[in-house]
């Protein structure tokens, strides 16, 4: 369980906050509307309407208490930017804002943020790939160079096993587990043989992931 400040409960922030309740952590809320914190209220630990560009009212968070600082302010990059200097300034250990262009990403990373989410661009990029590939089920961009998909197994690869096909040193990519019924595992081994009725989990270099599986 860790402590989380979110600054911003717009639509976005209010979905990280159910999400952070379901996963058992203790969040404050911050916001300078009324409204938007009640909404939020029923997922966070605590919640307080006040002005997150003002120091010392940020101050008086304890802002080096938190495990991590997540920004979730839309509409107001100034608002959003000074609010992360700030953070940063009042001693977070771990602050990540959210971006809405480019170049207000690059912004954030050079005045305090360690990390940036970036929903909007993120989103279209999988929905891109995931409705119009029909073999594709899942991606998962972990950087610039990597991903992880779900994909469905080859047709020539279906009925031979995973040592038979030699798929590490032959195509390059690493399966990292199996999905069959909606139920993962990833105790694969050269004898696991695969077949239609599963789905192959993979991590690799994105180009390679589209030589292999056709992105």
């Amino acid at each position: 369980m860790k402590n989380i400040l979110l600054i911003g409960t717009g639509r976005f922030g209010r979905h990280i906050a159910v999400q952070l309740s379901q996963l058992g952590h203790q969040v404050m809320a911050v916001d300078t509307n009324e409204e938007r914190i009640s909404d939020v209220l029923p997922y966070v630990t605590n919640a307080q309407i006040g002005d997150s560009t003002n120091a010392e009212f940020l101050r008086s968070l304890g802002i080096g208490n938190f495990d991590v600082c997540i920004v979730t302010i839309s509409g107001n990059f100034q608002n959003s930017l000074e609010t992360t200097s700030l953070l940063k300034e009042l001693g977070a250990k771990y602050v990540v804002s959210r971006a809405e262009r480019d170049v207000q990403a690059k912004f954030l990373l050079r005045n305090g943020a360690d990390a940036v989410t970036y929903p909007e661009k993120q989103l279209a990029k999988w929905a891109a790939i995931r409705y119009t590939a029909n073999h594709i089920f899942s991606y998962i961009e972990l950087d610039e160079q990597h991903a992880i998909i779900e994909v469905a197994v080859p047709e020539d690869w279906q009925g031979r096993s995973i040592g038979e096909l030699d798929i590490r040193r032959r195509y390059g990519v690493n399966i990292l587990g199996v999905k069959r019924e909606n139920k993962t595992d990833v105790n694969i081994s050269p004898e696991t043989v695969l077949d239609a009725d599963m789905t192959l989990l993979v991590l690799e270099e994105n180009q390679k992931l589209k030589k292999h599986f056709h992105l």
